[in-house]
């Protein structure tokens, strides 16, 4: 008998255990959604599923760089301070790339959005722009997409086509559709068509091209 004895208290600690484990990982899991960016500024979101991932990614970082994990449609990444130079985005993109082997998106806001002030329209299903060449959807390969939100407005596609010298395509991203300025493996050419985008006016994203996939190769309103 002297065996049981201790038993409920070693139950009450057991429960204990599992009603912490169980808070923590449901603490775990209220993750905020990211703040956009500043007018004219360049937000690094580098992804980092795990808090491994996030926990490296600290480790490598200088500490005047501040960096909160957030949720960026249905990524988990880590919001790194701010920049006012893509130049200096690009520049951190590629060491966290190098260093810490995560990917990384730059987003930006520019600094005027005359151009695309979203309409007051449901956006649960967005009006996709008229479409000239039928494709079947298929996700892009390696590189670099900039990606264009339009707002659900489709007459931008002519606006971005004058920014980008070229066709636009239509694409989805993070289960959202957005149109695509540019697919390209060249770092150089993505990161200056970012640049353009933002310029001109529009909200636009550099991303992993891989998680991208193609609807229309070519739209035109």
């Amino acid at each position: 008998m002297h065996r049981f004895q201790n038993l409920p208290s070693v139950l009450g600690l057991a429960i204990v255990g599992l009603i912490s484990g169980m808070s923590s990982v449901l603490a775990q899991k209220t993750i905020p959604s990211c703040q956009p960016p500043n007018a004219g500024e360049y937000l690094l979101l580098v992804v980092s599923p795990t808090a491994n991932n996030q926990k490296q990614l600290r480790s490598a970082l200088p500490p005047e760089l501040k960096t909160i994990t957030c949720k960026y449609l249905n990524e988990t990444v880590t919001r790194v301070g701010g920049f006012n130079k893509i130049d200096d985005a690009n520049r951190w993109a590629r060491y966290v790339s190098n260093i810490v082997g995560l990917s990384a998106i730059i987003t930006t806001r520019p600094t005027t959005t005359a151009n695309v002030q979203p309409q007051s329209q449901p956006q649960s299903q967005p009006k996709p722009p008229q479409q000239t060449v039928s494709y079947n959807p298929q996700a892009l390969g390696e590189g670099y997409a900039v990606l264009v939100d339009y707002y659900n407005r489709p007459e931008l596609v002519n606006s971005v086509q004058q920014v980008v010298g070229g066709n636009v395509g239509f694409v989805s991203y993070g289960q959202r559709p957005y149109l695509l300025a540019v697919y390209t493996t060249n770092q150089t050419e993505a990161y200056n068509t970012l640049q353009k985008l933002n310029n001109g006016g529009f909200v636009a994203s550099l991303v992993d091209s891989r998680k991208v996939i193609l609807l229309r190769s070519t739209v035109r309103f």
